[in-house]
């Protein structure tokens, strides 16, 4: 039985070095398991289909976990090809299924409870540079930034204008909203929206009515600067004609619903529009929207929008502005008796304050810029994971501990063929360390069951060619990331194995040249 393009598409990712892309203008050296993902096409449908699937895994755990997408790749590729050899072999594959994801989430609760938290610089200066290559610089830059915002502080990355890679702290704030339509995204491989000295409406109303803003878009339209629009919610006609514009490339503009609700939206609508230097547009003052002037508009001088969070840096020129509204908010937070205002307050006056840790990348060639910043890119969603729900030991050690614990989970699953899909699970959670031992030239199965018949925290580190204690040593893997890239594993390959047919487009044929036509002609 064919499993498509699975295998050759996961070649890709077991070799564990770096691949170059050939893409327009320059090539492009990555070792970032997502963004070569999304680069591959295979030429014959079917196997091509079979290879989306593998993409789908490294997008859905980039975009849970931020990182581990070629863990969850490998995983996938694994438990696929052996749950397709039962298949063939006659078992099951719905109970095949059921017994995978049992023993999965099972294993996820073993994992909860063995995983420790974050304690200090060390452990996060570890996590990132492993996450970046092995890259102690980036380790460093990574904790600088931290010890500069705070575990609950806003990162940003961009390019520098010279050479140097340095850390900046910048007035700004992060919104837990996230953009009204994926049609706004400017940057496709991260799936977010990038401006940079955006125009910035902010107000509490709804629009629906493109009427209402036509008058703005067309103001703006003259400066040849983007627009962002933060209102209570955009919908209807004025929802639809932003997003064909923007299509259409009149329109650089990206809305999202404003954050909070009732009084509490506002007054944090009122922070936004200091950060960014705007009017904000109240609704109970009579402040129509299709009265709204550019002058009336904040200024940010970056905005980054994903689909579920905003980070806007503000222009300097607002800086003593949130500095004066911090000052106020905590003279209302020293008056105030109410437990729940004095969190509401406490938590505004740190998104003001902390700012945005702004991380500018430099490097000699774009080649080494673009590699440079997906490496810090995914050093920092790595930091941010494990302070979420803290680290286990790393090169793949995690997995092959984890398969320990499958006979005991195995022994409560009653049906023959839901062993199978536990007995799948058990031998693709060695994959990861076996490869990566195969990788440094060491013989992976020797490897795996040393890692078995010790305790949790050690495991054989390829970097020191020792089997030694990984948390110790700062080889150390966020458990987010472990859980996110087995849980993805799972549910897609269970998706193939219950899969009965494919269905693709049928390639058309090319017509024939005509005989004797002169070349160049075509």
């Amino acid at each position: 039985m064919c499993y498509f393009g699975v295998p050759s598409f996961g070649n890709f990712w077991s070799i564990g070095r770096n691949v170059v892309l050939d893409e327009f203008g320059s090539p492009k050296v990555v070792n970032d398991g997502v963004t070569i993902a999304r680069a591959i096409e295979l030429a014959d449908p079917m196997e091509n289909a079979g290879a989306a699937l593998i993409r789908e895994v490294a997008s859905k755990t980039n975009d849970s976990a931020g990182d581990g997408t070629t863990t969850a790749s490998v995983l996938a590729r694994e438990i696929i090809k052996l749950g397709l050899l039962s298949v063939t072999s006659g078992a099951n594959p719905v109970s095949i299924k059921k017994g995978i994801d049992k023993t999965v989430q099972s294993l996820v609760e073993e994992l909860e409870k063995k995983s420790r938290p974050v304690k200090g610089s060390g452990d996060i200066k570890a996590i990132a540079a492993i996450s970046a290559g092995n890259d102690d610089f980036i380790g460093t830059m990574i904790v600088e930034a931290i010890n500069k915002v705070g575990p609950d502080g806003v990162l940003s990355i961009e390019s520098s204008s010279s050479f140097e890679t340095t850390v900046e702290v910048e007035e700004g704030m992060e919104i837990d909203r996230g953009y009204i339509s994926p049609q706004f995204v400017t940057n496709s491989e991260k799936s977010v929206v990038e401006f940079e000295n955006a125009r910035v409406l902010v107000t509490d109303q709804k629009i629906s009515s493109i009427k209402e803003i036509l008058p703005l878009l067309e103001q703006t339209t003259q400066l040849r600067a983007p627009l962002l629009i933060i209102a209570e919610d955009v919908s209807g006609e004025a929802l639809a004609t932003l997003v064909v514009n923007k299509l259409r490339g009149i329109l650089n503009v990206a809305a999202i619903k404003a954050p909070g609700f009732g009084e509490r939206r506002k007054a944090l609508l009122q922070d936004i529009a200091i950060v960014t230097g705007a009017e904000f547009q109240a609704k109970d003052l009579g402040q129509l929207i299709e009265q709204t002037t550019v002058e009336q508009l904040g200024i940010a001088r970056k905005v980054t929008i994903s689909g579920s969070s905003t980070t806007i840096i503000a222009d300097v020129a607002t800086k003593d502005e949130i500095q004066a509204r911090i000052a106020q908010l905590k003279r209302e937070l020293s008056q105030t008796d109410s437990t729940y205002d004095s969190e509401k307050l406490a938590e505004r006056i740190a998104k003001l304050s902390g700012g945005v840790a702004v991380i500018k990348v430099g490097a000699a060639t774009e080649t080494e810029l673009e590699d440079r910043k997906l490496r810090i890119e995914d050093a920092k969603n790595a930091t941010f994971a494990a302070i979420e729900e803290g680290i286990v030991p790393g090169g793949g050690a995690a997995y092959v501990h984890l398969s320990t614990f499958v006979p005991a989970i195995k022994e409560k699953l009653d049906d023959p063929e839901e062993r199978l899909g536990a007995d799948i699970i058990q031998k693709a959670l060695v994959a990861p360390a076996s490869l990566i031992a195969h990788n440094a030239g060491v013989e992976g199965e020797v490897i795996v069951e040393k890692i078995k018949d010790s305790e949790w925290e050690f495991g054989y580190n390829a970097m020191t060619d020792k089997h030694e204690n990984l948390v110790e040593a700062g080889v150390i893997d966020p458990a987010k990331v472990t859980r996110c890239a087995l849980q993805n594993a799972a549910s897609v390959a269970g998706m193939v194995l219950t899969t009965q047919a494919i269905v693709v487009e049928k390639p058309s044929k090319k017509a024939p040249a005509p005989a004797g036509m002169p070349q160049g002609m075509m």
